[in-house]
C-alpha cells in the first residue's frame, strides 16, 4: 500500500509531486515484471494523469457509474502502465496485482486500456480516436444538460492523424466548453524528434484557429496543471486545450529526454538506477 490518499482528491501540492515519483516507481516495477511497456512516455504523462485523478476530475470507484461523473480518455493508450498505477490508487484495482499481472498471458491487464477493467471508459491504443470519443461525449452532456467534463490526453506524434483535426474542428464549431484536452508534448515520438517527423512547433495557432481556448504549460510541474485546468474549467464558450510542455522519460537521467526509451525494458542496472533517482526526485519534496 502507498502511504497516500486513495479516492479522495488531495491538495497539497508536495504530496501530490511525491505520489507522482511514487507511481513512477511503480510503473518501472511493472514494466520490469511484465518486460514491455512504453517507459518515456509513462514517465512524462503521470504529472497530468496524477493531477487529473487527484486534484481534478469527479471521479472515484464509487461514482464511477453515475451519469454526472467526469469522463477520462488515454487517447495515447500505449501509455496504460501510468494509467494502471493512478486508477489503482484510486482504487479501482489492487496495485500488487497490476503489477504481478501485466501483460501475462491470459491477464486482464492488458497493454492498452480496454473497458473490461473498472475506472476504464474506452478501449484505446489506435491513435487518433480518443478526440473524437471525447467529443461526442461532451456533446451529450450539453444536449443532456449535465454538469459533467470531459478530459482526454493525446501524445504529439498522434496529432498527424486527420482524425485529430475533424475532432477539432466539431469541437469548437459546437462551442464545447466542457471539453478539455491535454497534448503530452514531450518532442519525441516512435521515430524520433516530432519536428523532424512532422513539425508542429505552430500547435497553439492552429488549435486556436480551430476555435479553441490554448494553454500553454509547464508539464512535469503539478501547480502549473493545477492551475491551467482551474483555468480551463472556468473558461466559456470554447473547448480548451492544454499543450503540457514535457519531458520524455522524466524522472531519471538514464531516461530523459531519449528517444530510445518510447518503448524500452529497462537492464538491471537501468532497473536499480531509474528506481533510485525517482526516489530522490520524491524526496525533494518532503
Amino acid at each position: 500500500m502507498i502511504p497516500f490518499l486513495k479516492g479522495e482528491k488531495m491538495n497539497d501540492i508536495r504530496e501530490l509531486e511525491r505520489l507522482s515519483f511514487e507511481l513512477r516507481k511503480k510503473v518501472i516495477e511493472m514494466i520490469e515484471e511484465g518486460k514491455t511497456g512504453h517507459t518515456g512516455g509513462d514517465m512524462s504523462v503521470m504529472d497530468i494523469l496524477v493531477t487529473l485523478y487527484f486534484q481534478e476530475m469527479n471521479i472515484t470507484p464509487k461514482n464511477a457509474k453515475s451519469a454526472n461523473r467526469d469522463r477520462f480518455i488515454l487517447s495515447k493508450g500505449h501509455c496504460v502502465e501510468a494509467y494502471y498505477t493512478v486508477l489503482a490508487q484510486k482504487g479501482f484495482f489492487p496495485m500488487d496485482e497490476v503489477i504481478r499481472k501485466y501483460s501475462k498471458f491470459g491477464s486482464q491487464y492488458i497493454g492498452h486500456p480496454n473497458n473490461k477493467l473498472p475506472g476504464i471508459e474506452m478501449n484505446s491504443g489506435s491513435l487518433g480516436h480518443g478526440l473524437s470519443v471525447s467529443v461526442g461525449m461532451a456533446l451529450a452532456g450539453k444536449m443532456d444538460q449535465k454538469d459533467y467534463r470531459v478530459y482526454t490526453v493525446m501524445g504529439d506524434g498522434e496529432l498527424a492523424e486527420g482524425s485529430v483535426w475533424e475532432a477539432a474542428m466539431a469541437a469548437g464549431h459546437y462551442k464545447l466548453d466542457n471539453l478539455c484536452a491535454v497534448v503530452d508534448r514531450n518532442r519525441l515520438q516512435i521515430s524520433g524528434n516530432t519536428e523532424t517527423v512532422m513539425s508542429q512547433d505552430d500547435q497553439a495557432d492552429r488549435w486556436s484557429a480551430f476555435g479553441w481556448h490554448v494553454i500553454s504549460v509547464k508539464g512535469n510541474d503539478i501547480a502549473s496543471l493545477t492551475d491551467a485546468f482551474a483555468s480551463a474549467r472556468e473558461y466559456k464558450t470554447k473547448p480548451t486545450i492544454l499543450i503540457a510542455n514535457t519531458v520524455k522519460g522524466y524522472g531519471s537521467p538514464v531516461m530523459e529526454g531519449k528517444a530510445e526509451w518510447h518503448h524500452k525494458v529497462p537492464t538491471q542496472e537501468e532497473y536499480t538506477q531509474i528506481q533510485k533517482d525517482l526516489e530522490q526526485r520524491k524526496e525533494t519534496w518532503a
